[in-house]
Order: structure tokens, then C-alpha cells, then sequence
């Protein structure tokens, strides 16, 4: 077989009895990185090390993982003010975070012969977070619903990114105050929650429905 060293010196050809005789003598494991060459190679190392920093290195990759998340929010086409702001709330956030937002105006009766109504609606959302995200799909009439896709500028990883320093500024000031520490150590777990690899909110995630959101609509 063919040895690396643990540092990664070229040790060179030798039988498999002396392999492993150097392995108990620098108290090492005798590890086969390269089964398939020809001869095998094998390295001396520290095997439960070296899995330790392996599973470091993907848990790593994992959080920095950008996942593309279609957010739904549902209007009507004669929503109130109130309602209104509160949705777009909603879609701001989504936006920030990086995410897709897939906005829904769904008629109801006599609302379907007034379609102008869902597109006024859905030009004044899109133009209201213009700052923020951008119209990727024009609005468009599906049975008795209207559809509109909004893209955020920033792209996901950025989102992450940015609410990581926000976070960990908050922290540091929290210690340079301590009186705000729990109002950033309530902040830091919104962050968490809104900032990783699943992102779960009280609207719709992937297009189903949560039962606060249906209720807010009816």
C-alpha cells in the first residue's frame, strides 16, 4: 500500500505489517482514503479526530445553506386598511428574509365579475415594496383566484448574512448594557427562529394553509 503520513508526508510503498506497526508506534489509526488505487492508499491519523471535524464541517455547511422558501399571503379584493397593513407586514418581512412571496387575491361571489379590483390591489402591493422585492411573476387570473409572484433584491445567503451581524451587534451590545440584555436575548430568538434552514411563520409556508391565516381571511 501506498502511506501518508499524518501530516500528509509521502511515506511511500510499504507492506501492510509495517503500516501498521508505524500506526501503534505514533499512536495513529491506519485509515484507507483510497481503495480504489492502485496500489490502495492509507493514511495514519486520528480517525475519531478526523470524523469529529468532518461532522463539524457539514453541520457548518448546513447553516450557511440558502433554501428557496415560497411564501403564500391571501387577500380579498376588498380587504381593509387595517388588514392590509398587516399583510403587508407580512410580505416585507418574507422579503427581507429573502424569500419568494406568492400573493393570492381570492374572489367570492359577485367578486369574480370584478377582477380590476384583485389587479389594482396587487400593482399597489408590488409598488409598495418595490424597495424591497420586485413583481417576477405579473398578476394572473387562476379560476377564482388572482396571482402574483414578488422576488426579493437580496438574494438569500445576504438575508442570512445581514441578520447574523444584526444579531451578533445586538449581542455585544447587550454586554456593554446589561439592563437590555433580555430584550436582546428575546431578539436573538426571532432571529433564530426566522433566520436557518426552516423558516416557519403563522402564514403559509410551501402553499398550505396554517389555521390562523385561514381564519384571518373568512
Amino acid at each position: 500500500m501506498r502511506l501518508v503520513g499524518p501530516s500528509g508526508e509521502q511515506v511511500g510503498i510499504v507492506p501492510l505489517a509495517k503500516a501498521l506497526e508505524l500506526a501503534q508506534e505514533y499512536d495513529l489509526d491506519l485509515v484507507e482514503v483510497a481503495a480504489n488505487a492502485r496500489p490502495p492508499v492509507c493514511k495514519l491519523m486520528d480517525y475519531g479526530k478526523f470524523k469529529y471535524e468532518s461532522a463539524m464541517k457539514a453541520r457548518e455547511a448546513r447553516k450557511n445553506q440558502a433554501h428557496t422558501v415560497i411564501k403564500e399571503m391571501k387577500l380579498r379584493p376588498k380587504i381593509d386598511p387595517h388588514d392590509y397593513d398587516t399583510k403587508k407586514g407580512h410580505v416585507v418581512r418574507f422579503l427581507k428574509q429573502g424569500d419568494k412571496v406568492k400573493i393570492t387575491i381570492m374572489f367570492r361571489g359577485r367578486e369574480q365579475s370584478r377582477p380590476e379590483l384583485g389587479y389594482r390591489l396587487l400593482q399597489r402591493l408590488a409598488s409598495d415594496v418595490e424597495d424591497l422585492g420586485f413583481v417576477e411573476s405579473n398578476p394572473k387570473q387562476d379560476g377564482r383566484n388572482m396571482i402574483m409572484v414578488l422576488g426579493p433584491h437580496k438574494k438569500k445567503t445576504e438575508a442570512m448574512a445581514e441578520a447574523r451581524e444584526a444579531q451578533a451587534a445586538r449581542k455585544a451590545e447587550a454586554k456593554a448594557n446589561p439592563g437590555k440584555s433580555q430584550n436582546a436575548a428575546e431578539s436573538d430568538v426571532e432571529d433564530e427562529n426566522s433566520v436557518g434552514e426552516d423558516l416557519v411563520s403563522e402564514d403559509i409556508v410551501d402553499e398550505v394553509e396554517a389555521p390562523a391565516e385561514a381564519s384571518a381571511d373568512a
